[in-house]
């Protein structure tokens, strides 16, 4: 239900809209930089010549992938509570869900919100346990593309300089969630100084706000729970890694699993950019970036781009409907539990 009357409604919603129509303007753009100059009787063509039988290969690393994906979700919070795995599996199927579907990543907070319904949990601890997940994820992929970098130490300026912005973001991130959990009191200290220039009716919930967050650093104490985090984020990104290579010999494309891995990190900094809802566009041309590297012909990389993102966001999807029935959520209500109890 809508908070407020229809005017103050329209107000709040006016920034998602503009996000929402920047969006569609950016996979617009990029929807044409993906299509332009392709003969479409060669994308129909690679789809005639598909290996299906490696699509079913692919449908059970990623099914795997996501299993993993809960399994360290529920490691993370362990600190805060120990959350049953069908839990935090239809959780994490539900999150993913929203988060293709909801525009300017605001699904991201579909699981922390939906984790407080399963457990005691606060919402804002949940959201530190998700900035953990994400810096894991990237320095993962990371490390791993480094690795790669023996192998083809030869790529282009843009990719190292946008592996390096991340790295940097990253470690920055690492630094201050260890920084803030480390020096709690003083952090506190730091952020009740900048919250004291907000209004006061505002001020009490920030402080408790912050004061949860940090809660779900609290991974960072566990020097086990860390190296278990740490195994598991290798074990899911090289299952990633092996089911873009199994597309790969779906297409016939001879190339190595290290073009399977430089693959998918220009794919995770392109679907990093907010675009339209289900990363129409930014996914595709990201697709095509990566192939053409090695040689791929455009008209064979959009094939290949259409087919894995068609893939990738139907078992999102197919999920997400299973266990959404016994996960409802909606803006409005993750936006009242934010306020009410964060």
């Amino acid at each position: 239900m809508p908070y407020g009357n229809g005017p103050d409604v329209l107000r709040q919603d006016v920034p998602m809209i503009k996000k929402l129509i920047a969006g569609l303007l950016l996979s617009t753009i990029l929807v044409y930089l993906s299509i332009r100059g392709i003969d479409f009787g060669k994308v129909i063509e690679g789809f005639h010549a598909v290996r299906y039988g490696y699509v079913l290969l692919f449908i059970l690393l990623v099914l795997t992938q996501q299993t993993l994906r809960s399994v360290r979700w529920g490691m993370m919070l362990s600190p805060l509570e120990k959350v049953d795995q069908i839990s935090l599996f239809s959780v994490t199927s539900v999150g993913f869900l929203a988060i293709i579907a909801i525009p300017a990543r605001l699904g991201e907070l579909a699981r922390p919100y939906l984790i407080t319904k399963k457990s005691r949990i606060r919402m804002t601890a949940a959201l530190g346990t998700i900035l953990v997940e994400r810096a894991f994820d990237s320095i993962t992929v990371l490390f791993i593309f480094g690795a790669v970098l023996f192998f083809i130490p030869v790529l282009p300026p843009w990719l190292m300089n946008s592996a390096l912005i991340v790295l940097l973001i990253t470690l920055t991130l690492f630094m201050l969630m260890t920084f803030m959990l480390a020096k709690r009191e003083a952090s506190l200290k730091v952020f009740s100084q900048l919250i004291n220039r907000v209004p006061e009716r505002f001020a009490g919930k920030l402080n408790s706000t912050v004061h949860h967050l940090i809660d779900g650093f609290n991974i960072f104490r566990d020097v086990k729970l860390l190296v278990k985090v740490t195994l598991f984020s290798f074990l899911i990104w090289m299952i990633g890694v092996l089911a873009i290579y199994s597309l790969f010999v779906a297409f016939a494309f001879q190339l190595p699993l290290t073009a399977a891995t430089v693959l998918q990190i220009i794919l995770l900094i392109g679907i990093a950019i907010p675009a339209a809802p289900g990363f129409i566009g930014n996914w595709h041309y990201a697709c095509i970036l990566g192939l053409t590297l090695f040689g791929i012909p455009k008209a064979d990389a959009l094939t290949f781009a259409i087919l894995y993102h068609f893939l990738s966001i139907a078992i999102v999807i197919v999920l997400g409907l299973i266990f959404l029935p016994f996960n409802k959520f909606s803006l409005s209500a993750m936006k009242k539990e934010a306020l009410t109890n964060p």
